[in-house]
């Protein structure tokens, strides 16, 4: 188990999520008087669109799968699915993004599941039946430190995992990897920073409130210089919530071995659905990059 890792207490027991930011701007723009009144955290809290209902599970796609609950690093208790796979895959820790929970990444967990790979996904706190109420940026930063933990104490070590990220959840899967470094990095749907897509969705929101009234920075763009495992990123390039252009700066920003899959048609976390031949292909040629690149420093050691 990673030395960072506090011992705590667990119990075991999408379609997509495509409309992440767009209430962005008119929340911006409501709570600009509450900003100027009540400082940063106000505005944080609309940031984040928790949704609470979970109409299915993966049983619906008649996916085997555990229901579990561990704890954050500060103890708040989340909630998760674990959906077994074939042993020698490495695990697929999933981030999903900002309006969505477990239910609405459905059918990713079908299709990733279909090419065999194990895969864990959670709600952050005040999502689905997690419990607490996000605030901070380091509290899905917390979420996702108390999932690894929780993880290899199962005996899944963080170099045998796969961290995916959707969206909002590029930042979280991101950060993870500079912390914890796995076998591999995939952001789908990813931005630059919260602030630029403000900036982007309503440059009004920004000049207004965005500039200096949003304490959750999720800069991307300043930390993937310093990703150092396998990185794919998959964009749609008819995404209007975040545009594609912004993929293309981080893909530019970094030296790690990286792949671009950019989905011909593909708006914002729909691109699964939009093209999954496409979208499983870009995974498959990842994959195996990865079993090469591990073979490799195998045959190099002495």
């Amino acid at each position: 188990m990673d030395s960072n890792c506090k011992e705590t207490g667990h119990k075991s027991v999408q379609t997509g999520s495509a409309r992440y930011w767009d209430h962005v701007a008119l929340y911006a723009v409501m709570l600009l008087f509450l900003v100027t009144v009540s400082g940063c955290a106000t505005m944080n809290r609309y940031i984040f669109l928790t949704k609470k209902e979970l109409p299915a599970t993966p049983a619906r796609n008649s996916l085997p799968y555990q229901e579990i609950w561990f704890p954050a690093r500060d103890g708040v208790q989340l909630n998760g699915w674990f959906i077994p796979g074939v042993p020698e895959k490495p695990l697929v820790l999933f981030f999903h993004g900002n309006a969505g929970n477990l239910y609405d990444n459905l059918e990713y967990l079908n299709l990733l599941h279909g090419r065999g790979l194990p895969i864990f996904i959670f709600d952050y706190r005040g999502y689905g039946k997690s419990q607490g109420t996000p605030i901070l940026e380091n509290d899905l930063y917390q979420d996702a430190r108390g999932a690894i933990c929780f993880l290899e104490g199962q005996g899944w070590p963080h170099e045998k995992m796969i961290f995916f990220g959707q969206s909002l959840g590029s930042a979280v899967a991101l950060q993870m990897a500079l912390e914890t470094p796995p076998a591999g990095l995939v952001m789908e749907s990813s931005f630059t920073s919260l602030k630029e897509i403000v900036k982007y969705v309503s440059p009004l929101a920004y000049y207004t409130v965005g500039w200096w009234s949003i304490d959750l920075p999720f800069d991307n763009l300043a930390k993937i210089g310093r990703v150092e495992v396998p990185l794919l990123l998959i964009h749609g390039d008819m995404d209007t919530v975040v545009p594609v252009a912004m993929t293309k700066q981080l893909f530019a920003q970094t030296g790690a071995p990286k792949m671009l899959h950019i989905i011909s048609g593909g708006g914002h976390c729909n691109v699964i659905m939009y093209d999954s031949s496409a979208y499983l292909a870009a995974w498959k040629s990842y994959l195996q990059s990865i079993v090469v690149r591990s073979e490799s420093r195998q045959s190099a050691r002495p």
